[in-house]
C-alpha cells in the first residue's frame, strides 16, 4: 500500500482531499470521525456502535489494520479499511462527515477505489466481500461495479412492538424437537446446522463462509465473539433440537444492538424440516423473549430474493426500513 499523498476532487468539501494510508494515524486521530460515526447508526437504524467503535480503535493503534484515511485541511474527514481471511478480503466499513444518507458519497467512493485497487493488486486476494450497512441502494455503485463486483440488494427490517398486531397460534412441534436456550457446547453442531441449512442458497454467493463447514463455524464465532453485530444475546438465542441424535434443526441468534433493540444474526432450518414452521416457532420466541425482557423493537437483515424469508418476516409484524447491498468480487466472475 502507497504512503504518498494523491488529490482528489472532494465536491462535498469545495476544494481537494488528501488519502493517505489508515496505518499513518493513531486512534486518537479518528476517535473524533468515529463518534460521529456512532451518532449516525444511533439515529438511523437504532444501533449503539460504541463497542464496535472501541474494538476498532484498538486496532487502529496497533497499525496494522489496511485501509486508506481522507484529509481536509489537515483535517480527518472520512475512513475505509478492510480485513485479510485467507485468500478473502473484507471491506469491514467506509465512512465520511456528512455522508452515507443519500446517493452523493463523494469522499467514500475515493477512499473505496483507492482500497479497491490496492485489494485487487494484492497477491493472493481472490474474493473481496462487502456490506456497508449505512448507505442506501446504489449509494456507493460506482467504486464496485467499476471493478467487476455483483450486487445483491438487501433489506434492513424492523419490527416494533408498540405497533405489532396480535399473532396466530405458534404451529405445533415434531414431538422429536425441544426448544432450548443457546449452549456453548452447540457449537459444533451448529456450525454443521448453518452450512448444510445454506448449500446451494443465494446468500451463499454473498458470504462463503456459509459454503463450508469449517468456513460456517468461524463465522458462528465472529458473531458470538465480536461486536460488529451487536453484543451476543446467548440468553435469547435458541435452538431447536433433536433429542434422539442431539443434531440441531433450527436455530435463532440473536444479539443487543442498543439496551432495548434486538437483532437477529442467524436464522436457519434445516432443509428437510422446512415447511413445519420452525422458523416461525423460533421467531415468535426471540420477540416476544425480548419483549418480556424489556425490549423494544427487532431487527434483522434479508436477502431481496429471498422471498420465503420476506414473507414469513412480513407476517410476523416486520417492515422494511431501509434497502442496502452485498456487493461481491470472485476474481472477475463468480
Amino acid at each position: 500500500m502507497t504512503s504518498s499523498a494523491q488529490i482528489f476532487g472532494a465536491p462535498t468539501f469545495g476544494s481537494q482531499i488528501e488519502v493517505l494510508d489508515l496505518r499513518h494515524f493513531s486512534a486518537a486521530q479518528l476517535r473524533p470521525l468515529l463518534f460521529d460515526e456512532c451518532e449516525r447508526w444511533q439515529s438511523r437504524l437504532r444501533w449503539d456502535y460504541t463497542n464496535s467503535m472501541e474494538l476498532l480503535l484498538q486496532y487502529l493503534d496497533s497499525r496494522v489494520l489496511p485501509g486508506f484515511v481522507a484529509l481536509h485541511g489537515g483535517r480527518v474527514i472520512g475512513y475505509t479499511f478492510c480485513v485479510f481471511e485467507a485468500a478473502k478480503a473484507v471491506i469491514g466499513d467506509t465512512y465520511a462527515l456528512g455522508e452515507s444518507g443519500t446517493l452523493n458519497n463523494p469522499v467514500c467512493e475515493t477512499l473505496l477505489h483507492h482500497l479497491i485497487e490496492m485489494l485487487q493488486a494484492t497477491p493472493g486476494v481472490d474474493r473481496i466481500e462487502s456490506q456497508l450497512l449505512m448507505f442506501p441502494l446504489g449509494a456507493l455503485a460506482s467504486p464496485y461495479l467499476s471493478r467487476g463486483f455483483h450486487s445483491f440488494p438487501r433489506l434492513f427490517m424492523e419490527q416494533d412492538f408498540a405497533e405489532s398486531k396480535p399473532l396466530a397460534p405458534q404451529p405445533a412441534l415434531p414431538a422429536s424437537l425441544k426448544l432450548q436456550p443457546w449452549q456453548p457446547e452447540f457449537y459444533e453442531t451448529a456450525a454443521e446446522l448453518i452450512h448444510r441449512s445454506y448449500a446451494g442458497h443465494m446468500d451463499s454467493h454473498i458470504n462463503d463462509q456459509y459454503r463450508s463447514a469449517h468456513g460456517s463455524l468461524r463465522f458462528l464465532h465472529n458473531i458470538v465473539r465480536f461486536p460488529g453485530c451487536g453484543a451476543f444475546d446467548a440468553a435469547n438465542s435458541w435452538v431447536l433440537r433433536d433429542e434422539r441424535s442431539g443434531r440441531l434443526q433450527a436455530m435463532v441468534l440473536s444479539s443487543r444492538v442498543r439496551s432495548d433493540t434486538g437483532h437477529v444474526t442467524q436464522l436457519c432450518v434445516a432443509p428437510e424440516l422446512r415447511g413445519f414452521g420452525l422458523g416461525r416457532i423460533l421467531m415468535q420466541q426471540c420477540a416476544s423473549e425480548l419483549e418480556r425482557s424489556g425490549g423494544t423493537s427487532l431487527s434483522l437483515t434479508v436477502t431481496e430474493e429471498n422471498l420465503n424469508a420476506r414473507r414469513l418476516y412480513d407476517e410476523l409484524g416486520f417492515r422494511t426500513v431501509h434497502r442496502f447491498e452485498a456487493m461481491v468480487w470472485d476474481g472477475g466472475s463468480e
